[in-house]
């Protein structure tokens, strides 16, 4: 009988693999939900972000006859405590073994971002799973990765115009101002998100860098749809949007919907929301969707209910300790 390394070949990604890697990631879509999930530019603008090593941070498999069968990436920056991990086994080829080598592959990857943590810091390999993928929870779990949060896919369908935003007294929504606000937004979300679970502070200009990479390379970046919520010259809270996804490209989706703490509690998320909802209306879009933690510190899924969104998928979040010690993420919030 051939070993695994007989009958597979393993290595480092390329931009060459850029398309064989979205058909196989598509193809674990298109079994688990019906839909494809990825496309070329958004894979090949990833792996050119400026804090990705292609020969570092990916492994992919081929069968023998050259078809790419598995493919694992890896991000790791610092602090380098939550090290996120993702990728999949194309349907015809799971229960080989290839599963168990990608993930053994990204356990070593990951404990070399322990020697540089910081000293007697809790690191943890971390990725997030479909509920219902049951293939996936048992391959993790004899990996000795643990569910340690869920996480939803909440949407609304517009069966009409929704409904006028309503912001406080001096409070402006309004567009991003491209070539102005870069910085100031970038930091009103990392102070908002510093009460999202699981957050970790990132070095301010790595974080910047990145933000402003996807921001110009993304081919799915609208800055069109990115606004927020002005106090004065403060940006109190943001609502960053892409026009669609490629899983439904009828459907808006939020990525980045924040308020800082001292604007909380005033409706102006709920009015963030109603503008986004409004925005894409106008251009066509009748349902729009957007990412929460399940058990949200700042009780955003209920904010979300309120505005008229509903559960439509519901993720795990696995981890995996590399190391013991103190958490530097998010874990709860002090009121």
């Amino acid at each position: 009988m051939q070993t695994l390394s007989e009958q597979f070949t393993f290595r480092p990604a390329t931009l060459d693999d850029v398309k064989p890697v979205v058909d196989l990631l598509n193809a674990c879509a298109v079994a688990q939900t019906g839909k494809p999930q990825v496309d070329v530019g958004e894979i090949r603008t990833d792996w050119r972000q400026p804090t990705f090593n292609l020969e570092t941070d990916t492994l992919v498999v081929f069968a023998s006859d050259g078809k790419l069968v598995g493919y694992a990436a890896l991000w790791d920056s610092a602090p380098h405590v939550r090290i996120f991990v993702a990728g999949d086994v194309h349907p015809e080829y799971k229960g080989r073994g290839i599963g168990t080598s990608l993930c053994r592959w990204a356990e070593e990857r990951g404990r070399q971002a322990v020697l540089e943590s910081p000293a007697g810091a809790r690191v943890v390999l971390v990725q997030e799973r479909l509920s219902t993928h049951e293939a996936a929870r048992s391959l993790l779990c004899e990996q000795g990765c643990r569910p340690a949060r869920h996480s939803l896919r909440m949407v609304i369908e517009m069966d009409g115009p929704p409904l006028e935003p309503i912001a406080p007294d001096g409070i402006i929504i309004r567009p991003f101002r491209r070539g102005e606000e870069e910085r100031a937004v970038i930091q009103a979300v990392r102070e908002a998100f510093t009460d999202h679970w699981g957050y970790v502070e990132r070095p301010f200009e790595e974080e910047y860098k990145e933000w402003t990479y996807f921001l110009n390379n993304d081919p799915n970046s609208d800055p069109s749809l990115w606004f927020v919520a002005a106090d004065g010259d403060e940006i109190a809270a943001t609502s960053l949007c892409h026009p669609t996804l490629v899983e439904d490209p009828e459907m808006g989706w939020v990525f980045g919907l924040s308020v800082r703490r001292s604007w909380r509690r005033r409706g102006i998320a709920l009015a963030l929301l109603h503008h986004s909802f409004g925005e894409f209306y106008r251009r066509g879009k009748r349902k729009v969707g957007l990412g929460v933690d399940a058990q949200s510190l700042t009780g955003a899924t209920r904010l979300y209910k309120k505005a008229g969104m509903h559960v439509e998928r519901q993720y795990v979040i696995y981890e995996k300790e590399l190391r013991p010690g103190r958490d530097l993420s998010t874990q709860s919030v002090e009121n």
